[in-house]
C-alpha cells in the first residue's frame, strides 16, 4: 500500500533512518528541523528499486543520464548553510534530478521554483513530488545557468551541480539579503561556497570540499 511505501519496510525503515540521522549528526549537522526532514523523507522513492537497500546509507547514487542523487550529508549541509538566519520566503533550486533535495527544501519556504534540463529526470521528479504532496513546488524544463529570470528575485538559490566560476545571471537573480549555495570548482576539485548579497556587494565564503557532477548548458528532452 501507499502508506508501506512512503514509510518504508526493513532496508527502508525508520530505524534505518534513524541510523543515517545520527550519522549526520556525528558528521556535524546541527539544524534539528533540517535532520527531522530527512527522517521524514522517503529517499528510497527517488531511487530505482534496485538501489533502494542503499537508499539510507549516506552516499551518492546514479539516477540515470549521468546524473545522481545527492549524498544526504550533502542535502542537509547546502540546506543547513541555505536556511542559516533569516527565513527564506522564495527558493531558486538549480538541478532538480529526481528530485530528493526539492522534497527536503519544500517545507522551508513559500515560493519553490525548481529548474532541470533533462525531461525525462524532470517527469520523475513531478510524479514523485506530488506523490508527497508537494504541489506547490513550480518546475521548469530549461537549461539552470540561466536561472528563472521571470520570477527573481530570490531570497535563497541552491545549485546541485559544480562550475568554475558562479554564473552572472544567478547573482543577478538574488534578492537584497539573499544566499546562494553552490559547489564551485572542476572535475578533480569542488568547493562549497556561500554567496551573500548585500545590495551590489556580493560575500563570499569558500567551505567544504564536495563531490558534484558539472553544471551542463543545454537542454534534453
Amino acid at each position: 500500500s501507499m502508506d508501506i511505501q512512503l514509510s518504508g519496510i526493513g532496508m527502508t525503515s525508520a530505524r534505518t533512518r534513524d541510523r543515517l540521522v545520527q550519522r549526520l549528526r556525528d558528521a556535524g549537522i546541527q539544524d534539528e528541523r533540517i535532520l527531522d526532514t530527512i527522517r521524514n523523507t522517503p529517499r528510497h522513492l527517488f531511487i530505482e528499486e534496485a538501489l533502494a537497500h542503499q537508499a539510507y546509507d549516506d552516499t551518492a547514487l546514479p539516477i540515470g543520464h549521468g546524473q545522481t542523487i545527492s549524498q544526504p550529508w550533502v542535502v542537509a549541509r547546502m540546506t543547513e548553510l541555505l536556511m542559516a538566519g533569516d527565513r527564506r520566503r522564495k527558493i531558486l533550486e538549480i538541478g532538480t534530478g529526481c528530485g530528493y533535495q526539492t522534497a527536503v527544501l519544500a517545507p522551508y519556504c513559500d515560493e519553490l521554483y525548481s529548474v532541470e534540463r533533462i525531461r525525462p529526470l524532470q517527469d520523475q521528479a513531478r510524479k514523485r513530488l506530488l506523490r508527497l504532496g508537494l504541489a506547490k513546488v513550480q518546475l521548469k524544463h530549461a537549461d539552470g545557468g540561466f536561472g528563472w529570470k521571470s520570477e527573481a528575485p530570490f531570497d535563497g538559490i541552491l545549485a546541485a551541480c559544480a562550475r568554475a566560476d558562479i554564473p552572472r545571471e544567478l547573482l543577478d537573480q538574488l534578492a537584497d539579503g539573499g544566499r546562494l549555495v553552490m559547489p564551485v570548482g572542476d572535475d578533480r576539485k569542488q568547493i562549497l561556497t556561500v554567496v551573500d548579497r548585500d545590495g551590489d556587494e556580493f560575500h563570499r565564503q569558500s567551505l567544504d570540499a564536495v563531490r558534484f557532477v558539472p553544471f551542463q548548458r543545454g537542454v534534453m528532452r
